[in-house]
């Protein structure tokens, strides 16, 4: 910005597609708004013209409702020509539990990264009845309520497949630093890491537009989470490595095309916003672990709100990063108590 005030973000559209409906947002590609069953109501999928078809990037829960949208959207403004390919830009359900149908309906091919694959195959094939012994030895090491912990112990737990069209085999690969023609442009192929491992993002070279997936999301910050997978994970490293370098391919004029919220422009001020953020609340977790805590009673200095039931989980597992990448830095030491849960205290 030559030393002036950065850009602050802008909203082109101020209000949203209707669930199932669309927006053009440039020419030959339609922002598509889809509906969830959450306090996150919804996600932000998009569809490319192509001479041959349409690609379609992300897909939604794996419903019939969420399906019977899609085929609206074909035989409306997809005007009935083919989708060719449809590409997942990370491993989550919202974005792809229709993928399977996709393939195996429609006849597209599946692009993805090859982490995003094996972690929505994996996770799709994981059918669990009761939560497994690992499981529940990941929720008292985080220091889960125990009665939350008591409840969530007697209950089927979430699976992809509860969410997600039958996953076949077989896949083409995207990764950093390559390119893909779609929607009459050339775009950039940039991963991320922190909210999911390899997440893709496609950064036009012929005008100003990025689609983001949930990299990079306006107003609201992407989870940040370790799970049982991987319990001594630190993705927040990911996350702000990832940040600085987007930051620099980031120009004001970028229309940011997300997997939630509003379409924007301001980029390198939200790549500020977005690692200022996690910087500020390490500094604010650090100060409150002066005296022992468990990863679960460090909701107050991270997220400076009450939370809830339905946030109790993401805030969990958010949490475990954070005190997991202050561990991991040599910041803060940690013990075994009693109830099996780690409490983590500062070192300074």
């Amino acid at each position: 910005m030559d030393g002036g005030s950065p850009a602050k973000l802008r909203y082109p559209w101020d209000t949203p597609p209707d669930p199932g409906g669309w927006q053009e947002v440039a020419p030959g590609i339609l922002w598509v708004r889809l509906p969830l069953p959450m306090k996150l109501d919804h996600v932000n999928c998009y569809a490319l013209e192509d001479d041959d078809g349409w690609t379609v990037i992300d897909t939604g829960f794996g419903s019939k409702k969420t399906r019977a949208m899609w085929q609206a959207l074909f035989d409306g403004p997809m005007q009935g020509k083919p989708v060719t390919r449809v590409i997942m830009t990370h491993h989550h359900p919202d974005h792809m539990g229709n993928v399977g149908w996709f393939q195996t309906e429609l006849g597209a091919e599946l692009i993805s990264t090859r982490t995003s694959w094996l972690f929505a195959r994996m996770l799709w094939l994981d059918d669990q009845q009761a939560p497994p012994p690992e499981t529940l030895e990941f929720w008292r090491s985080a220091g889960m309520d125990a009665e939350i912990l008591a409840k969530r112990a007697g209950e089927k737990p979430f699976n992809y497949a509860d969410i997600a069209y039958d996953m076949p085999l077989g896949f083409k690969r995207i990764q950093q630093g390559d390119t893909i023609r779609m929607g009459g442009r050339t775009w950039d192929i940039h991963t991320g890491n922190g909210h999911a491992p390899e997440h893709a993002t496609f950064w036009s070279r012929d005008d100003n537009l990025v689609i983001s997936g949930d990299q990079i999301l306006p107003s609201i910050s992407p989870n940040i989470g370790v799970y049982v997978t991987e319990p001594e994970a630190d993705p927040l490293a990911g996350w702000l490595e990832a940040c600085e370098r987007f930051a620099v391919l980031a120009r004001p004029d970028h229309l940011v095309l997300g997997g939630h919220k509003l379409p924007f422009t301001g980029l390198p001020t939200r790549m500020r916003q977005l690692i200022d953020n996690h910087h500020g609340a390490l500094r604010r977790l650090e100060k409150h672990l002066a005296q022992p805590q468990s990863a679960a009673e460090c909701f107050a200095p991270l997220f400076k709100r009450s939370i809830g039931p339905d946030e109790y989980g993401l805030a969990l597992v958010e949490a475990v990063a954070h005190v997991n990448h202050l561990y991991l830095a040599g910041r803060v030491s940690r013990t075994r108590r009693a109830d099996g849960a780690w409490e983590y205290k500062s070192r300074g």
